[in-house]
C-alpha cells in the first residue's frame, strides 16, 4: 500500500479551483475530481469573513491554495495524503 501512496503523490493533481459550501472546501483538481473537506481542519478559515475567504490565489501551478489575507497555504498533496 505505501508504494501506492507515492505514486499517487508523486502524480498529484492540481488544484483548478475551489469554492465553499455546507461547512467545507471543495477542490476541483485537474483530473475532474471534486475534493471536499471540512473547513473545521484549518483554523484559520473557520474563524475568517467572507471576504478573507474569497482572497485565494493558486501557488505553484495549483499545487496549492494561498490566502494572503490569513497567512494560510494548503497543499493539495497533503489534502489527497491525509484522506488516506
Amino acid at each position: 500500500m505505501k508504494n501506492g501512496m507515492s505514486i499517487l503523490i508523486a502524480n498529484s493533481p492540481n488544484a483548478m479551483s475551489l469554492w465553499f459550501e455546507n461547512d467545507k472546501i471543495y477542490f476541483l483538481l485537474e483530473d475532474g475530481r471534486e475534493l471536499g473537506v471540512p473547513i473545521d481542519w484549518f483554523p484559520k478559515l473557520v474563524n475568517a469573513t467572507e471576504a478573507e475567504l474569497n482572497n485565494w490565489r493558486l501557488i505553484g501551478g495549483g499545487d496549492g491554495v494561498h490566502w494572503p489575507d490569513l497567512d494560510e497555504d494548503i497543499s493539495v498533496e497533503g489534502l489527497l495524503v491525509a484522506g488516506h
